[in-house]
């Protein structure tokens, strides 16, 4: 039986501005046995989803809506080297408050490179190394989280995208559980927020017609909707991991279904 009614791909993008109505920003949504679907963002000004307008709708649809598990490609966490550069404790509610702190990418008017370029913020007091990577990035082969302005970087996206999730974090409280920071078993009858990779899966659910960014948001909704269905979802968020390996991801996050 699955443990999720509803799932929820998400293609990230770290352009422009919160405000800004991003056309790489799509959501797909599915449902036990039916296929994917286009979420529009709500009626109004805005052609295309805006980062802001997808955190309030997150926000309102997994507080009164059914279990639902969410996959977001970007970040949730950085290399556990960043945070032994920076002297900052092994916990992953106080990092997201310190990154914002630093990175206000969820201010008003505001974009990553202008905290970057230090206009904004103080980016440059919790910089990072594109040469420092997570353990699942490694694995997956998958880019620094820090290699900025380069095709297929998830930099910008994540640097965008981490600020959401502590509001998310601060407006669902026990409602949400962001995996696998409050446990590798996702907790009964909640929702449950992780990032994924859509490389992983993208090949298996190629549908015509779509955009890049498109087809990456209805693979992972599909994939959730059919790992939770088939068994795989249970094994995915317990991989095998060494003890040394699980303590690690407990602090820079995983990709769910990489083995």
């Amino acid at each position: 039986m699955p443990v999720f009614q509803r799932y929820v791909g998400i293609d990230y993008s770290g352009a422009q501005t919160a405000e800004s109505s991003l056309k790489g920003l799509r959501v797909y949504q599915a449902t036990p046995g039916m296929p994917a679907v286009e979420v529009q963002p709500p009626p109004g000004a805005r052609k295309y989803w805006t980062r802001r307008g997808l955190a309030l709708w997150l926000a309102e649809a997994l507080a009164g809506g059914p279990p639902t598990l969410v996959g977001i490609d970007h970040g949730f966490s950085f290399p556990l080297r960043y945070f032994e550069h920076h002297r900052l404790p092994l916990d992953w509610p106080a990092f997201l408050d310190d990154f914002q702190a630093h990175w206000p990418t969820d201010a008003p008017d505001t974009c990553v490179d202008f905290v970057r370029d230090g206009l904004l913020g103080n980016g440059a007091a919790r910089a990072g190394n594109s040469r420092w990577r997570r353990i699942c990035e490694q694995r997956s082969r998958a880019k620094s989280v820090f290699h900025f302005d380069v095709q297929g970087s998830v930099a910008k996206s994540t640097h965008a995208g981490i600020p959401w999730l502590r509001l998310l974090r601060s407006r669902l409280g026990p409602r949400l559980h962001c995996w696998p920071f409050d446990g590798w078993q996702p907790r009964p009858g909640i929702s449950m927020v992780a990032e994924v990779y859509p490389s992983l899966w993208r090949k298996a659910y190629v549908l015509a017609g779509l955009s890049g960014d498109q087809q990456d948001a209805h693979a992972v909704a599909s994939w959730l909707r059919d790992a939770d269905a088939d068994g795989r979802l249970a094994l995915a968020v317990a991989p095998e991991l060494t003890d040394l390996e699980r303590g690690v991801a407990e602090v820079e996050g995983w990709i769910l279904g990489l083995g």
